[in-house]
């Protein structure tokens, strides 16, 4: 049984990082669009679009499930609202250090350095539950970092890193560490869309705040109908929704592991949409780290 629900939840999480790994190309196809007014998106104007509308989406989703469930549906209280909320920041945080990471450094590196979740939720995982992690972990977490390198072309990368780009790439990381915490934390007693709702409540009062600070032009709304709906989707609904679903399950470390799975997806959507040139040692990192995830997920089954 124990077998089963971490299955279930290595399933839900690895769903979630394939959407968050398709975001990054989505992202970018956004960048290089142009608004009515000729301008190209803003980050500002990107996060922005992606929240509003994800908000409206996870509400409707709410709303479905409590005509759906009626009565039955346990309500957040009003400490599980703020303690979402707060956590919830950390979302918005996340898009905005990542966005603007991007703007400095090859998207590459971005997502290598995003990846970093990978030993900081061990790391966070240890020091939570004062024990070292299991060889086995350490290992994998080890193929991990080094598929990565390969699955990024890193090592064949010359080019000379804005040390602006590589500080807010670790801040990304940091943040969604944080947000996996949560995750499998707080209020773990409602439903991962009234967790989501909250979450992303929390993130976009941090958005609006970057928004007014940083926006120097006039707002293109044109963003909202053009990206908004896909950015959302894949930014702020469907990820969050099956993290919060699925992290409980797995727990933040072997979590943190599956996560990894939104590199090779981001590869991949790369290679088939932007027409990207991937080699033969990316393709390589790709099938380590889904061998690294593999090797963790039959340890766990046995014990």
């Amino acid at each position: 049984m124990i077998g089963n629900k971490i299955l279930k939840g290595v399933v839900l999480v690895g769903l979630g990082a394939a959407s968050y790994g398709m975001l990054a190309t989505f992202v970018k196809l956004a960048y290089s669009d142009t608004s009515s007014q000729g301008l190209h998106y803003t980050p500002a104007e990107v996060i922005t679009a992606q929240f509003v509308i994800g908000i409206l989406i996870v509400l409707l989703i709410n709303a479905f499930e409590k005509n759906r469930k009626g009565n039955t549906v346990i309500k957040a209280t009003s400490s599980d609202v703020k303690k979402l909320m707060l956590v919830g920041t950390s979302t918005g945080l996340t898009s905005i250090f990542y966005y603007l990471a991007v703007k400095y450094i090859p998207v590459s590196i971005g997502i290598v350095l995003l990846m970093q979740t990978v030993w900081m939720g061990v790391v966070l995982e240890m020091f939570l539950e004062k024990k070292l992690p299991s060889k086995v972990k350490i290992i994998a977490v080890l193929i991990v970092l080094f598929g990565t390198l390969l699955a990024t072309n890193v090592l064949n990368n010359s080019v000379n890193l804005d040390w602006r780009g590589i500080v807010l790439g670790l801040l990304a990381a940091a943040s969604f560490t944080t947000t996996m915490f949560a995750a499998n934390r707080v209020a773990l007693t409602i439903s991962s869309a009234q967790r989501s709702l909250y979450m992303l409540l929390g993130g976009i009062v941090v958005v609006f705040i970057f928004a007014i600070f940083t926006q120097d032009t006039p707002f293109n709304y044109d963003i909202f109908f053009k990206w908004g709906i896909l950015l959302a989707l894949f930014g702020t609904v469907i990820p969050p929704i099956l993290l919060n679903a699925g992290f409980p399950l797995t727990g933040i470390g072997l979590g943190s592991i599956v996560s990894a799975l939104e590199l090779p997806v981001s590869v991949m959507m790369a290679f088939i949409i932007l027409n990207e040139n991937v080699v033969f040692s990316q393709w390589l990192g790709i099938v380590l780290i889904i061998a690294a995830i593999v090797i963790m997920n039959v340890k766990f089954k046995k014990n």
